[in-house]
């Protein structure tokens, strides 16, 4: 799956630099290029902004594929090609709308965003777009009415895939807590929702608990030990985001109950892999991180040339199970 992927995004790479000698401008003499008419024209430096919702492992890996990006669109086109990766310190939708208003005052070629709240982040985003800096939308769903475009994946189905899975093991039976990310999030709450509606598939499955992880690991632990004290025979945890089952496999670890509850996670991070292989997590339903990082700084180039973009740049899911997890402990510790 992932080289299916590598081999769509060169091509659309390749595309798009067809496009561009076609109308002239991929001439890598030293700052100029011809237009269409012969006409000199000065090369400038393209930045791109991106914000995610907040610091986090996962969102390093989206900067590690927006920056490696950027060095072949730099390579490629002659001219400076910058990611600036400007991330609130936490999930918090006033800081996140203060970072993106600075960062449309620098008047940079484009902007990506995460949304931490998109009715709260609405009318900042509007500004931006009527300055005419090109924004766009990233792990998440593009709000409804919006027309903006998202890159990420299909976050019902990620979030029922891991639900299917632990329902499974569980052998279609037993007490379950779900574990939600930032209330706010719709990439968060999407799977959520996903979560309920799968779950309840299930007649001998229960939910007997739900937590709020605010994609924060300390939080995570913290209410995940609180949903183990107070649920002795509980069987099994999903969750939403991908701080969530750090935490709840600390939680896990700390109760003594490795291998009596099934945890069934979200992403790809060395951590997570390494609770699978540990034994304590039992599968991770998990984006592509990277991918999301280089399509996004893609897509927001090819915005800049004024090519009409896909609605929606799906960047696809992966399954990380113990038969699996070495190959993917290589992959990741591999491309650090």
């Amino acid at each position: 799956m992932m080289m299916k992927k590598l081999i769509v995004f060169q091509m659309i790479l390749v595309c798009s630099i067809i496009l561009m000698a076609c109308s002239g401008k991929t001439d890598s003499s030293a700052g100029t290029s011809l237009d269409a008419d012969g006409t000199a024209v000065t090369k400038s430096d393209l930045t791109f902004i991106v914000v995610p919702k907040g610091v986090h492992p996962w969102f390093d890996e989206v900067n590690k594929g927006a920056q490696e990006e950027a060095r072949i669109l730099s390579k490629e086109l002659g001219r400076k090609v910058t990611v600036d990766f400007r991330a609130p310190n936490t999930p918090d939708v006033a800081e996140q709308n203060t970072i993106l208003a600075q960062a449309a005052a620098t008047r940079p070629t484009g902007i990506a965003f995460d949304p931490d709240d998109w009715a709260a982040n609405k009318a900042v985003v509007d500004e931006i777009r009527a300055q005419g800096i090109p924004v766009m939308i990233f792990d998440a769903s593009a709000p409804e009415g919006s027309g903006l475009t998202s890159v990420g994946n299909n976050f019902t189905e990620q979030a029922a895939m891991a639900s299917d899975y632990l329902a499974n093991l569980l052998g279609g039976q037993g007490k379950v807590a779900i574990m939600r990310g930032v209330p706010t999030a719709s990439n968060h709450e999407e799977r959520f929702a996903a979560h309920q509606a799968t779950l309840a598939k299930y007649p001998g499955i229960s939910v007997v608990a739900i937590g709020i992880s605010n994609d924060n690991i300390q939080e995570a632990q913290s209410q995940a030990s609180a949903i183990i004290v107070q649920n002795p025979d509980l069987d099994g945890f999903v969750c939403c985001d991908a701080a969530a089952p750090i935490g709840i496999g600390n939680a896990i670890k700390e109760a003594g109950k490795v291998g009596q509850i099934k945890l069934v996670g979200l992403e790809n991070q060395i951590e997570m892999l390494t609770l699978i292989k540990d034994g304590v997590m039992q599968a991770s339903s998990c984006t592509v991180p990277r991918v999301q990082g280089s399509m996004t700084v893609l897509m927001l180039w090819q915005a800049f040339l004024g090519v009409k973009i896909p609605a929606v740049v799906d960047t696809g899911i992966d399954f990380v199970t113990p038969e699996n997890v070495d190959e993917w402990i290589s992959i990741v510790q591999g491309s650090n």
